[in-house]
């Protein structure tokens, strides 16, 4: 898998990434959840993890073409809005050993893979319900 660089939310430490990729994916690195509160609103099937990151992570799509604009909507693959002002991302895990030797990924964070088209949508009005209604604050 052959990965571009989109960008990275950085503060000493924490490094929660953004990238393309040729299989029309994005990767979406970020912090491991540990906290059950959170863990418990999430359906998280075989195969798949999530990651948390900070909401201005997205604004770097605009690197693959995406016209400027905030996630609108709380669905597949972006599950959760927390007070804290950061989203929940869920997505299957990349274990593709080539993918992952093109990442500094520290021990507390992991890379999910979701389809570009799932996040684009997430961009565009949705039909009557706004972001803060759909939010689920966690506890």
């Amino acid at each position: 898998m052959k990965l571009r660089f989109l960008g990275k939310n950085s503060t000493v430490g924490d490094c929660p990434t953004l990238y393309s990729t040729d299989r029309d994916t994005y990767l979406v690195q970020g912090w491991k959840i540990f906290a059950n509160d959170l863990l418990m609103q999430l359906d998280i099937k075989e195969g798949e993890t999530a990651v948390e990151v900070p909401t201005e992570l997205f604004d770097h799509l605009t690197k693959d073409g995406l016209a400027p604009g905030e996630i609108r909507r709380l669905e597949d693959p972006i599950m959760i809005l927390t007070p804290g002002g950061t989203f929940v991302v869920q997505g299957r895990e990349v274990t593709d050993p080539e993918a992952l030797a093109q990442m500094e990924i520290p021990d507390y964070e992991t890379v999910v893979e979701v389809p570009k088209a799932a996040i684009t949508a997430l961009l565009e009005e949705s039909r009557g319900v706004d972001l803060q209604r759909r939010a689920q604050p966690a506890l």
